[in-house]
């Protein structure tokens, strides 16, 4: 199941990094795990836990 995600404007700079953070998501496009709209806006599928959490780490 797919979902529409529209990310933060600047990252915060916590640890890990927020699940709407412009990095991890460009990080889930280049693993195919997600899929860019628009200048903020992605469309993500389902991602699985330990992924997500490899993903975020900074």
């Amino acid at each position: 199941m797919a979902r529409e995600v529209k990310a933060k404007k600047r990252c915060c700079g916590s640890t890990p990094r927020c699940k709407r953070c412009g990095v991890v998501l460009k990080r889930l496009t280049k693993a195919g795990l997600a899929e860019r709209r628009d200048r903020r806006l992605y469309v993500v599928e389902h991602v699985p836990k330990k992924r997500m959490k490899k993903v975020r780490a900074r």
